[in-house]
């Protein structure tokens, strides 16, 4: 017997009165854990916020839970109520993990500018002592995010007003690699808080130390799409970003470690309170020696058969 957990809708739970405490709580956890990245914006254009164990990390000084390091800084809305999707995706050789934190298609929508713009000082910035930089929008006319730039240099913020009104990525245009060059903040703005990176832009990202960072793939971007199709996202609704909990198998940099089964256990605690039911019993199904159908279910399959190895001690 086959199982299919297309079949049905999903129903991972929608936060109410009741399950906000619980979201606040997840959001929380994972800001006091410095193994957890977190990742804001859309399919193609990401900023990332992580933090070593031994960086210094300090609380934001206003109303918005988040932290500021000297590379990067992340500020949550405390009035956006979001619904967290945890999933596993599997592949050949293994298996990664995410909580999407998700808005309603209508409620998630950004400015959706085409054209660089400037947008005067940033006043919601983390830190205050960024909040006079001047803030320039992209024009990436993403749905879920406002991806933008934060500069106090004048040559940066006049080459910024010099090609206001262009597009981002225009045939021979130098402002790209002109920008990689000035090095200015990245900002990336969603409905439910923002990413900050301080740390300079690197063309090779082996280059630079592993921390916060942005990344803008023009490629991907023309795709049009706020996720990968691999992400199970429920219909209706968009992922703003994401938390990244500690892998099991992978240290922070994406390097290799003996299995930690401390870090699977609690992922899958989180699997159980806000994954998809559907895909859940899919996974066990497979387990248990049956056949699933699905995109999906085949990828919570690949998982399952990833971790049954690692906790029997062969991966």
């Amino acid at each position: 017997m086959e199982h299919d957990a297309a079949a049905r809708p999903s129903r991972i739970p929608t936060p109410d009165a009741g399950a906000t405490n619980a979201v606040a709580d997840l959001l929380a956890n994972a800001l006091d854990d410095a193994s957890t990245t977190w990742s804001f914006g859309s399919f193609g254009a990401l900023a990332s916020f992580l933090r070593d164990a031994e960086e210094e990390a300090i609380p934001l000084r206003d109303t918005r839970m988040g932290l500021a390091t000297a590379r990067g800084a992340i500020a949550l809305d405390p009035a956006a109520v979001c619904r967290p999707v945890a999933y596993e995706t599997g592949f050949a050789f293994g298996w990664s993990h995410a909580v999407a934190l998700c808005l309603p298609g209508d409620a998630c929508a950004m400015n959706r500018r085409s054209v660089i713009t400037e947008l005067g000082p940033d006043r919601q910035a983390a830190r205050p002592e960024d909040r006079d930089g001047i803030l320039f929008d992209l024009g990436l006319n993403l749905l879920a995010v406002d991806a933008c730039i934060r500069t106090n240099d004048g040559p940066t913020i006049a080459l910024l007003r010099s090609v206001a009104g262009r597009g981002m990525f225009g045939p021979g245009d130098p402002i790209a690699a002109q920008l990689i060059a000035a090095g200015p903040h990245r900002v990336f703005v969603t409905r439910i808080g923002r990413i900050e990176v301080f740390s300079p832009l690197r063309i090779e990202a082996e280059s630079a130390p592993f921390g916060p960072r942005t990344h803008l793939l023009p490629q991907i971007l023309r795709l049009g799409r706020t996720h990968p199709a691999t992400a199970p996202i429920p219909s209706g609704w968009v992922p703003c970003g994401a938390i990244h909990p500690p892998h099991p198998c992978r240290d922070i940099a994406g390097g290799s470690i003996p299995f930690r089964r401390d870090r699977h256990e609690a992922f899958q605690a989180l699997l159980a309170r806000w994954g998809d039911p559907d895909l859940l019993a899919a996974k066990y199904a497979a387990m248990g020696g049956k056949a699933v159908t699905g995109r999906h279910a085949r990828s919570a399959r690949r998982a399952a058969e990833a971790q049954e190895a690692c906790l029997r001690g062969e991966g």
